[in-house]
């Protein structure tokens, strides 16, 4: 064997490790959370890799009491809300960041980059004052109108620079038809920029999803929670009354829906996250 084949198979045996060390550092938490969840008693504290004994009494627990179904509801309602008003304004915004000439365009759109970058906890009390004046504070609408912040921005970005990237010719051609604008990016563009819709979409729903800060400020009530709070305040006196096994089991039922999706949706995602980057 020649030490070129040598290096050859060290260097693929070498690739593989890391791309396993990788997976295992990526899915053991997920793996250990479902572990989790299948125990109860003793057994929560006990470290084992492999599952002694299966039982649903978690899951059972945390879908039949409480307000936890109320509240997978809750968050469902406010990421799809976000995800739509963020997709129709990001659109719009884009073809006009992308295609139509003004002055400034430049600086406004670095200026609705540089949004996004400030912290969440900077921007809290503003917002704060802002949903109280407008009478929204303890409603869901309260939670649509803050999670815009970060998902909009991202959005317009987004979709701006996969805009740009789209023939001229298409839109001309359009145009001598007679197409309108709002034709134009209904029935032109729309088409042509499903990838990233759906990228854009998919990460602004699991950023709204996820969202706990804002979730925990401007909504108090149980009925009108999201997950990521609901979760948050399953906790005891101690930590021996903790429900270790009961959070583990919710966590697994928030996190499965988003699994799902990005399954259903990867060809797709992976295309919305190349576009752009060959030109031929």
């Amino acid at each position: 064997m020649s030490a070129r084949t040598i290096q050859r198979t060290a260097g693929r045996v070498g690739f593989y490790l890391l791309v396993l060390a990788i997976v295992v550092f990526s899915v053991f938490p997920f793996y250990y959370a479902i572990l989790s969840s299948l125990k109860t008693g003793t057994d929560l504290f006990r470290i084992d890799y492999l599952p002694r004994a299966v039982t649903f009494a978690n899951y059972e627990g945390v879908l039949s009491s409480g307000t936890f179904v109320q509240n997978i509801l809750n968050s469902l309602f406010v990421a799809v809300s976000v995800v739509a008003i963020s997709l129709f304004l990001a659109v719009t915004a884009a073809y006009a960041l992308s295609r139509v000439p003004f002055r400034g365009r430049g600086l406004l759109l670095l200026t609705i980059l540089g949004v996004s970058m400030f912290p969440q906890i900077a921007v809290l009390a503003g917002l704060f004052e802002m949903i109280r004046w407008m009478g929204l504070y303890n409603t869901l609408f309260s939670l649509i109108f803050a999670y815009m912040i970060f998902t909009l921005p991202f959005t317009v970005w987004v979709l701006t620079t996969f805009m740009r990237d789209l023939p001229v010719e298409i839109e001309e051609a359009a145009i001598v038809d007679g197409a309108s604008p709002f034709t134009i990016v209904r029935r032109v563009f729309l088409p042509l920029m499903w990838p990233a819709l759906v990228t854009t979409g998919l990460l602004a729903f699991i950023a709204a999803w996820n969202e706990f800060l804002f979730a925990l400020t401007f909504v108090a009530n149980n009925d009108t929670r999201t997950v990521p709070v609901a979760i948050a305040l399953l906790s005891g006196a101690s930590e021996q009354e903790t429900p270790w096994g009961t959070i583990m089991a919710a966590s697994v039922v928030v996190t499965v829906p988003l699994i799902v999706l990005v399954l259903i949706f990867q060809r797709k995602i992976i295309s919305g996250l190349t576009a752009g980057g060959v030109k031929g």
